[in-house]
């Protein structure tokens, strides 16, 4: 590494390290002061965003997920190494290649008292695989048909062989909507007023503050264990540090690394580290008239940036470098491109002399303020980064909700910079953006090679073909670089003594299985 970036990196850390002990004080003095423990009911989270929209079907962001779970049921849950268990569907058959039965258990309702039939789940599915201007559409596109057998029972008909469909009814998009409500109220009125058979229901919102939702006592399920959840919204992580410590929040999430330690020597409140899905990449334009378009200007940028000094300089060890989003533990995983790097500046400079840019060039980057751990310093260190092999990065920095606003619109520039989880566990949701069709406006990605594979293994139910052919095209993705992945991120999260939470690997906040201790 060379001298200035050294020194660079060096800054970056101490000025870390100010903020945290500037934010509330030394080691020692909020060590002599416990955070009190409360009996209270009300489970308070403070995350760094807001939920971005009550359209379960026009987002795909897993912080908006991970507050809807407790509103929304799926037809089933995935449950890792337990496989698929029932949530609203008490059973399913595969029939054949395109048709799935299913049989829902009788008696749930809706918050406002509707009974769940299947009507509702045709009402559901049809609307989010037959409107293509939603988010959620790529994912559930393969649903030509649900066909209503009786109340509660009906068939899931695909256009297609779909072996991930059960992985796809249990994320986002696939919670059960209210026909009726919806029908007779209108869209407006349930994004502003949700309905869901979850066990907790809307109370109220804050937006940009705080979302408060309340026991649903007539749950089909277990009785909830909170009288009352609020999820916070606390963009600055100084400010949702300090509520931890002061006993505002119970679980503050995207802990900064250099607050572990003050937090762990504070009585009544305790550090969790974890592995998650989401893996933070940089999303590039390959479309012609994009600076971008050029493969060696991309390689180039993914040679400039020492994704180890990130992880260990600014995220305290926290991540694991990747040239992968399809992480271990997900089907189709190609696991010889994880954990790797391919850092050479001196190699990047000349890549930039051959693609007729030896007295550099200028990006754009635009990236989110306050939504992943260090998004803002991260973005402003690659910067730094591209700066010594002469790449001038013109940083646009945003909140959540202005930035989400470009993501959906898709009016970003040359490159962006985003965390992706993968609600799925399968690699059909970690690539399927970069299918043309869905690529159109984002990285405009047209690779015939790897086209042809995503598509064949979208449907291909030979779980050992279908491997690999996901593990190919990962390997033609990296070489490509429309995407540079940089590391999975791992979640550092901050815990009051008094309840029992651990931190899922999909990020999800299931709130009952967060107990008083």
């Amino acid at each position: 590494m060379k001298k200035g970036l050294s020194i660079l990196l060096l800054v970056f850390v101490l000025i870390l390290a100010a903020c945290s002990k500037d934010s509330g004080g030394s080691d020692k003095e909020q060590g002599e002061k416990p955070v009190e423990k409360s009996d209270s009911k009300t489970l308070v989270v403070g995350f760094g965003t807001d939920v971005t929209s009550f359209d379960i079907h026009n987002h795909n962001t897993t912080s908006t997920e991970a507050v809807h779970v407790n509103m929304f049921n799926y037809l089933v849950k995935n449950g890792g190494k337990e496989g698929f268990l029932p949530d609203l569907a008490e059973s399913w058959e595969n029939v054949d290649d395109t048709t799935w039965s299913f049989k829902l258990k009788e008696g749930v309702k809706f918050h406002n008292g509707e009974d769940l039939t299947a009507d509702d789940v045709k009402f559901t599915l049809e609307r989010v695989a037959n409107d293509e201007t939603l988010l959620e559409y790529g994912s559930y596109k393969q649903i030509k048909e649900v066909k209503v057998k009786s109340d509660y029972e009906f068939d899931i008909i695909t256009h297609a062989p779909e072996p991930a469909l059960l992985n796809r009814l249990s994320r986002i998009g696939s919670g059960i909507l209210p026909k009726d409500y919806i029908e007779s109220e209108g869209w407006d009125t349930f994004v502003n007023k949700p309905v869901g058979t979850g066990p907790y229901k809307f109370k109220d919102w804050k937006k940009d503050d705080r979302l408060t939702l309340e026991a649903n006592n007539d749950y089909f399920g277990e009785a909830p264990k909170w009288e009352e959840v609020v999820f916070r919204s606390i963009p600055e992580d100084s400010t949702r540090v300090s509520e931890l410590l002061t006993g505002g929040i119970d679980i503050a999430v995207n802990i900064p690394p250099t607050d572990v330690e003050r937090i762990d020597a504070t009585e009544g409140v305790t550090v969790k580290n974890s592995p998650t899905q989401r893996v933070m990449m940089l999303v590039l334009r390959t479309a012609e008239g994009n600076v971008t378009a050029d493969p060696l200007v991309r390689e180039a940028i993914d040679l400039a940036i020492d994704k180890q000094a990130i992880v260990d300089s600014l995220l305290g060890g926290a991540g694991e470098v990747t040239r992968t989003r399809v992480t271990p533990g997900n089907v189709g995983a190609n696991e010889s491109l994880f954990g790797t790097s391919l850092y050479d500046p001196e190699k990047a400079k000349e890549l930039l002399a051959q693609a007729g840019y030896a007295d550099g060039l200028t990006l754009t980057l635009s990236a989110p303020n306050g939504r992943y751990l260090k998004d803002k310093e991260t973005a402003e260190l690659m910067v730094a980064m591209l700066a010594e092999v002469g790449i001038t990065v013109k940083l646009e920095l945003l909140e959540w909700s202005a930035f989400n606003q470009k993501y959906t619109e898709r009016t970003f520039n040359d490159m962006f910079f985003i965390g992706y989880g993968n609600s799925m566990f399968d690699a059909s949701l970690a690539l399927d953006r970069l299918q043309f069709e869905r690529a159109k406006g984002e990285t405009d990605y047209n690779n015939p090679e790897t086209e042809k594979l995503l598509i064949t293994a979208e449907t291909n139910m030979n779980l050992d073909e279908r491997v690999e052919q996901y593990k190919k095209a990962q390997e033609f993705i990296a070489e490509d670089r429309p995407q540079i992945y940089l590391y999975q991120l791992q979640a550092i999260t901050g815990v009051n003594d008094r309840v029992d939470f651990e931190p899922r690997l999909d990020e999800m906040f299931y709130v009952d299985t967060i107990t008083l201790k």
